[in-house]
């Protein structure tokens, strides 16, 4: 039987990032009918993750101009492309679906669509387990939460990411919109999500977010902390965007909370540990933590295989019994160099290819 486009399409997009895999219902196929066009999902598998020029693209793959710079902006409209603009030049770029196309729903999420993703999660998207594939989001402490008694590097620092960034773009955070729409979530706040740079820019383009100041994106940080959210950027030297993220929303915790350790899947440098002779077990860190990593017996205690170094549960300890800990040196891991890095690293790990299925030859 000759594949469809859209299972050319769900074959290339497995390519990328953490992987889109088939599934015995075929609910990943009705995601891909939902999001794409025919016609759009040709075009797709004839970009590669590059940014190319409409009259570039048009070239190599015999089309109209006219026809393909429409059809770019159309996908790049619908999150279904990256588009980068540099004065009057403007480029495009295949995305995976997350981190991408998924984000960039924000406009289109509808009951529909968040039914089907939530289908999907359940089904076998997304899966951390070691060796296996590598998470495209970071762990960092909250700010509050390490003693500085030791070099920090700064894209460890939340506020030092934002304090590099000249353009910081806010948008609602898909993951509390996607279950907000399934009637479950939580009622954390919801406008929490950063992005930087060109990254930015296309979300205000695309009416995805909007412009703030650097102040402005600290106050947010404080806000995720209060409200006991996992600070998460891209997991790269240096990110496009940054997550804050809960427990009951978001895709990767979620997934992270279905191994029996996460610890071992996420990249972070800390752990935490607690003082007995400190903790009155008044059980404030169990509302915390986002990864059941604590149980309350005489004291609390630690579990640091399903500890990923958040810190939360640090910053609201009365009797400041909690610290985090620096891991040893063999077992701390520096983030890629970049986006491309991750993602090279990424399909590696997969025993997959950045390239695009039809440029390769297979």
């Amino acid at each position: 039987m000759t594949a469809t486009i859209y299972e050319k399409l769900r074959e290339q997009l497995d390519q990328y990032s953490v992987g889109f895999p088939a599934t015995a219902s075929g609910v990943e196929l009705k995601i891909l009918r939902k999001l794409f066009t025919e016609e759009e999902a040709g075009l797709f598998l004839q970009m590669s993750m590059m940014l190319e020029a409409p009259e570039s693209v048009a070239a190599r793959t015999g089309r109209d101009p006219g026809a393909t710079a429409q059809l770019l902006e159309t996908m790049a409209q619908k999150g279904l492309l990256f588009r980068q603009r540099k004065g009057e030049r403007v480029k495009y770029a295949a995305v995976a679906f997350v981190i991408g196309s998924y984000e960039f729903q924000l406009k289109r999420m509808d009951r529909e669509l968040a039914e089907l993703v939530e289908a999907y999660s359940k089904e076998g998207f997304m899966d951390f387990s070691p060796e296996k594939n590598i998470t495209p989001l970071r762990t960092i402490p909250v700010h509050r939460s390490v003693q500085v008694t030791h070099p920090v590097a700064p894209y460890a620092q939340a506020r030092e990411i934002i304090k590099s960034k000249d353009k910081i773009a806010l948008a609602d955070c898909i993951c509390r919109v996607q279950q907000g729409l399934l009637d479950q979530g939580c009622d954390k706040p919801r406008e929490v999500c950063l992005s930087f740079g060109s990254h930015a820019d296309y979300y205000v383009e695309n009416k995805l977010g909007r412009y703030i100041t650097q102040e402005e994106a600290l106050a947010v940080l404080d806000q995720s902390e209060k409200a006991g959210l996992v600070n998460q950027p891209a997991n790269m030297v240096n990110p496009g965007g940054m997550c804050n993220c809960c427990g009951d929303c978001c895709g990767l915790l979620r997934a992270l909370n279905k191994l029996p350790k996460p610890a071992e899947a996420v990249f972070n440098d800390y752990f935490a540990r607690v003082d007995e002779g400190l903790c009155t077990a008044c059980e404030m860190c169990l509302e915390r933590c986002q990864m059941a990593a604590i149980r309350i017996e005489e004291t609390a205690v630690v579990n640091p295989d399903r500890c990923i170094g958040c810190g939360l549960c640090v910053t609201t300890c009365p009797t400041e019994a909690i610290a985090l800990q620096l891991k040893p040196a063999a077992q701390r891991n520096a983030p890629p160099s970049s986006g491309r890095d991750l993602m090279t690293q990424t399909a590696q790990v997969r025993g997959t290819s950045v390239i695009p299925l039809s440029m390769s030859g297979k």
